[in-house]
């Protein structure tokens, strides 16, 4: 929740990951730039539909994904992180190029799995490997074309998305919490029995999908065709 205080907006300087207007960035806006609402939810669903327009314009190979993601699926109904999008390794460096031409800077962290950009000051993730697996090209194949804010754009498929974030938990992850209701939501939409493969035996996936079937969001293993 947002602190209120004397101090005039203007004065605050704005922290990580908190909103920022367009005419608060001291760097140009990027093309198409607008005011943005006092709305987190809507500034990502923004710096998306401006990310994703870019990739689309150049005919580039990608697919949402993350929790913007869940989202265009009818999961959730606020959004509170950054806006992920997920492309093959080998389409890296033109994707940046893209990204760059249209006025946003792409920054190499030291994980060598994703690229970074920040857009309308939302931090976007441009990830060529989700929970340690490529993106591969038929992945980006099941995509699902969906309107996220009425742009039209690749969503990854339901079972592609509850596998992702399924085998991301690990000991030192394992926010069971944030996903359930995503896999509650799209559970009539995902092949669970291709999640199970795709998760094999990583003990904290398989535990989060024995609490799927212990709450009844899923049937259990053994009763799945």
């Amino acid at each position: 929740m947002t602190q209120h205080t004397d101090e005039p907006a203007s004065a605050r300087r704005a922290g990580t990951g908190e909103l920022r207007l367009a005419t608060e960035v001291s760097d140009p806006p990027p093309p198409g730039a607008h005011h943005l609402p006092q709305d987190r939810t809507q500034a990502i669903l923004e710096a998306t539909k401006q990310v994703g327009t870019l990739l689309k314009g150049k005919g580039h190979r990608f697919a949402l994904a993350g929790s913007v993601a869940a989202y265009a699926h009818g999961a959730g109904t606020s959004l509170q992180h950054d806006a992920d999008f997920c492309i093959r390794a080998e389409d890296a460096e033109s994707v940046a190029a893209t990204l760059r031409e249209g006025g946003l800077e792409v920054r190499t962290p030291p994980e060598d799995w994703l690229l970074k950009t920040e857009c309308f000051g939302q931090s976007v993730d441009i990830i060529f490997r989700l929970a340690h697996r490529p993106v591969t090209t038929e992945m980006l194949d099941r995509a699902e074309e969906m309107s996220v804010e009425s742009v039209r754009m690749p969503v990854l498929s339901a079972t592609d998305l509850l596998a992702s974030v399924s085998s991301a938990f690990t000991e030192h992850y394992c926010d069971f919490g944030a996903v359930l209701p995503i896999a509650r939501a799209l559970r009539e939409k995902v092949d669970w029995d291709e999640v199970r493969r795709e998760c094999g035996d990583e003990p904290m996936a398989d535990a989060f999908l024995f609490l799927l079937e212990r709450l009844n969001v899923i049937a259990p293993r053994e009763e799945q065709p």
